[in-house]
């Protein structure tokens, strides 16, 4: 069978795959109907195996389509790309001549000029002699790009595995492989740029032109401050410095509200002069990135006792969507932190575990700083869909802003609102790369030695200790341990680990066929030999994402890093300088030697960038619930 004739054999295919789940290139949308046909339980085990794979080809069989031969007739020298080297985390201006007639294949985000909106990925066609200027996003945490080009007016072309980067794939000889997936061309709406669509076609073997990439540093900071993470349209140094200032406790006689230059003693509740004092900053802040700021009080009253409770209040600012502003896309942290009880403003080193603390940096003033961070970037871009930035209240007390949010402002005063998809930060930082193992001594973990008297694996919770902190990546909502639920969503997010965020190597997903209900992250953590980022899907949910899940059936999206085994969570300990001494790796036997700043605003950079790239993919194409897919 030749080419022309496969391609127009599953025409249909596309078309019914368009109609099912209006895809576009990884958009991993997953339609529930074709996942009960293929009895969709995807063995995580094998990293080249990819859900979205089974989705695109489970119309029709393969035979036929892929290794069919590409165009020998060009070859890299036809083309010249400028900038010879690409700038690592800003949109740039692209320009890629043809010596000869083609197209080209750029798998980047665009940003379009024609509509403002950013899209993912496009196909130029190009006669000898002509050019085109794009601007591409290079991506802001690897060292190597890749354009493909094919013969002019290509439809078809090849694309890399879900777990891998373009670096990887070209290594490997993805150009001359015929075994890749594959995406078609296809108009853009209202646009001169055309989109991608899932294929069941990859057009056979394709030109790979390698560019690489050099992420600039800031003039201001070393390495050792983190400089490495310091530029882009977000980075790490940003988040961090808004950590930095939020958690600073040095003294302000002047300050009636804490007593210190940063924002302390957030607890959430009525009467609390440093929640409220906070709460003003960021309405400020918010608003003079461009936002329009909207908060909520609500009030609790309890249905046993008639008591009010501590009320709710939330900050959210929004920028409305072009095309559907009933449509809106969420990021949010709560910026409460855990308030004092037993004892707990007493310090744990001393005087052992209590609850409670006057800065809470990791939990959760690091998410808090990642909204800002997100929110001042994305407000200059245009969305077909609303962004919404929120900063909830009452999440140590049982995620009661979220709740009431949900409950109150999107179902009764917003009823034709739909929350799409919704991103959580709640304790980001203290993961990779901060090492292989907790420290131990020097003040850190209390117990005999100054170690932490419980040096076991938590059978509750995550691995610890002498353990690889894992970063963790969950996804929801989901009713098994041990069934992928939400294919789209996790596959999107091992997409843009993989490539974007540069952490391949250490990225794997976890899902629990054959484990325990109880202990199957750490089963399977184990059994995958202890990977420092994992992508998963979370059965227990523990903050804000719970509540989008549960009342809106929204599908999540959260980031964070070591919970139960950090020493300071939930103490007063949980300060900036403890979160550097616990990310600190010079003079230790594990990870590279950088300094604490430095693999502190490198954890930032991962979690701001991926949380970043979720937001652009998700406005193009929303990624909807499986379990309401299935119940329609």
């Amino acid at each position: 069978m030749n080419q022309r004739r496969c391609h127009y054999h599953y025409s249909h295919v596309i078309i019914a795959l368009r109609r099912l789940s209006n895809l576009r290139f990884l958009d991993f949308s997953n339609n529930r109907s074709i996942q009960i046909g293929l009895q969709l339980r995807i063995d995580m085990q094998r990293p080249l195996t990819a859900g979205f794979l089974a989705l695109l080809f489970c119309l029709a069989p393969l035979s036929g389509c892929f290794g069919e031969d590409g165009d020998d007739s060009l070859s890299s020298d036809d083309v010249v790309i400028t900038p010879a080297i690409f700038t690592g985390g800003v949109f740039q201006g692209v320009t890629i001549a043809a010596d000869s007639d083609m197209s080209a294949f750029i798998p980047y985000l665009i940003l379009n000029q024609d509509s403002g909106f950013v899209q993912n990925s496009t196909v130029v066609d190009l006669k000898a002699g002509e050019s085109v200027l794009l601007s591409v996003l290079a991506p802001p945490r690897t060292d190597t790009a890749v354009v493909l080009i094919g013969e002019y007016g290509r439809e078809d072309w090849p694309i890399r595995g879900l777990n891998e980067s373009w670096r990887t794939w070209y290594n490997r000889g993805g150009q001359d492989s015929n075994d890749n997936q594959g995406i078609t061309r296809a108009p853009g709406n209202n646009s001169s740029l055309d989109v991608v669509l899932p294929s069941s076609n990859n057009g056979g073997d394709v030109v790979a032109v390698r560019i690489p990439i050099q992420r600039q540093m800031a003039a201001a900071y070393s390495d050792a401050d983190g400089g490495r993470h310091s530029t882009g349209i977000v980075n790490g140094r940003t988040t961090y410095d808004y950590l930095a200032m939020l958690s600073d406790e040095s003294l302000d006689a002047t300050d009636l509200a804490d007593g210190a230059i940063g924002y302390l003693d957030r607890w959430a509740g009525q009467g609390n002069a440093a929640y409220e004092d906070a709460a003003q900053y960021l309405i400020q802040t918010l608003e003079s990135f461009g936002l329009e700021v909207i908060t909520q009080r609500f009030a609790y009253d309890s249905v046993t006792t008639g008591a009010q409770n501590p009320e709710a209040y939330n900050i959210c600012g929004y920028r409305w969507g072009e095309v559907d502003p009933d449509k809106w896309m969420v990021f949010g942290a709560h910026f409460d932190i855990a308030p004092p009880a037993n004892g707990g403003m007493l310090d744990p080193h001393i005087f052992g575990r209590t609850y409670g603390t006057r800065v809470g940096a990791y939990d959760n003033t690091a998410g808090t700083s990642m909204v800002l961070t997100v929110a001042d970037a994305m407000a200059g871009y245009k969305t077909r869909n609303s962004m919404v930035f929120c900063l909830w209240s009452g999440e140590e007390g049982g995620k009661r802003g979220s709740d009431y949010w949900t409950d109150y402002w999107v179902k009764e005063d917003n009823p034709n609102v739909e929350v799409t998809n919704y991103v959580n930060l709640d304790m980001a930082g203290v993961n990779w790369p901060g090492g292989g193992g907790a420290p131990c001594g020097n003040g850190h973990g209390g117990g005999e030695g100054n170690c932490d008297p419980q040096p076991e694996i938590d059978p509750d919770g995550y691995p610890k200790d002498d353990e690889v902190w894992p970063m963790r990546v969950y996804i929801g909502p989901s009713l098994d341990h041990d069934v992928m639920n939400q294919p789209g969503m996790v596959n999107l997010a091992m997409w843009i680990g993989s490539d974007a965020i540069g952490v391949e190597e250490q990225m794997s997903p976890l899902i629990g066929e054959g484990y325990s209900a109880d202990t199957w992250k750490v089963d399977d953590w184990l059994a995958k030999d202890r990977p420092e980022i994992i992508v998963y899907e979370d059965t227990t949910a523990r903050s804000d994402h719970a509540t989008l899940q549960d009342n809106l059936g929204t599908v999540t999206m959260g980031f964070g890093g070591l919970v139960d085994g950090y020493w300071c969570y939930h103490q007063t300990c949980d300060t900036l300088d403890e979160m550097e001494d616990w990310m600190d790796t010079t003079g230790k036997d594990y990870g590279e030697e950088q300094s604490g700043t430095s693999n502190l605003v490198d954890a930032l950079d991962t979690i701001t960038w991926w949380a970043t790239y979720s937001f652009f993919h998700l406005d193009e194409s929303p990624v909807t619930n499986a379990y309401l897919e299935e119940s329609e």
